[in-house]
């Protein structure tokens, strides 16, 4: 292959992929919509907080596979994983089905596991935390990106507002304190030390390699082991309650994404 060829492929491997930008585009005409009370305020935020997770899921996998990309894994890009297209994934499944299911039916930011990562190529322990570690940090910015605005009290009046109850409330700072409420939820989840999830992989390098392969075997299982702790109603108000301090640390009140995500759910009132 000359040397042409080699860096068309390269730009190829990382151009943004046109799912991407569709994703996008739907982001921004429902946000636009949501801002202005253009239509109805509740399927606008159904769009804008689906689009917005599926934006922010595509965003994790990249930061993960960016990360191995600079660790050493240079099969990444081949695999598509750097065109931001959800389709590349691995799981396609895990890593956007179930997600955007879980947001529909509970409020839950589950994390995903996409972009399958060649770790024998990378050496260094640090390397192999850094690259689990990247996607929650992508979680944490978008928070920070979301519910900072809200808390700060920019977005208090907005054109677009909506009835509920006796009270006539702005939609838009409502569906960002519900999108960063999922995107601290993820961080949280995201960060446990369980097998199979980032968390656990930040640790994994530094354990002994006994542990390793004794733990191993319980990696697929460990996502699902979390939901089926998560349903049960008390762990469910404990991890909830430690979602809504977090973000009352940029103002943001648990109740502001409450009233996001029943808004969200257009279809139940």
């Amino acid at each position: 292959m000359s040397f042409a060829d080699t860096r068309r492929s390269n730009s190829e491997e990382r151009r943004i992929s046109p799912v991407f930008w569709v994703l996008l585009g739907i982001l921004g005409a429902s946000g636009w919509a949501v801002w202005t009370g253009f239509g109805s305020a509740g399927f606008g935020v159904f769009l804008f907080v689906v689009a917005g997770w599926m934006v922010s899921l595509c965003l994790h996998e990249y930061a993960h596979a960016r990360t191995a990309l600079h660790g050493g894994d240079i099969t990444v890009g081949a695999k598509g994983y750097l065109t931001l297209n959800p389709f590349k994934y691995a799981n396609a499944l895990m890593s956007f089905v179930l997600p955007v299911v879980f947001v529909v039916l509970g409020g839950i930011g589950l994390p995903g596991g996409a972009v399958f990562i060649e770790r024998h190529r990378i050496h260094g322990r640090l390397k192999h935390s850094l690259i689990s570690a990247a996607g929650p940090l992508v979680n944490l910015v978008c928070a920070v990106l979301l519910l900072a605005p809200v808390g700060a009290g920019w977005l208090d009046n907005l054109p677009g507002t909506t009835q509920v109850g006796p009270y006539e409330v702005s939609v838009f700072p409502a569906a960002l304190a519900f999108l960063g409420m999922l995107q601290v939820s993820a961080a949280l989840l995201n960060l446990l030390p369980v097998p199979g999830l980032d968390g656990y992989g930040i640790i994994e390098p530094w354990l002994s390699p006994q542990t390793r392969r004794a733990v191993a075997p319980f990696a697929p299982y460990g996502l699902m082991a979390v939901f089926i702790v998560l349903w049960q109603s008390q762990v469910n108000v404990w991890f909830f309650n430690l979602v809504y301090n977090v973000m009352s640390l940029f103002g943001v009140k648990g109740g502001y994404a409450d009233l996001g995500q029943y808004l969200f759910r257009f279809w139940s009132h």
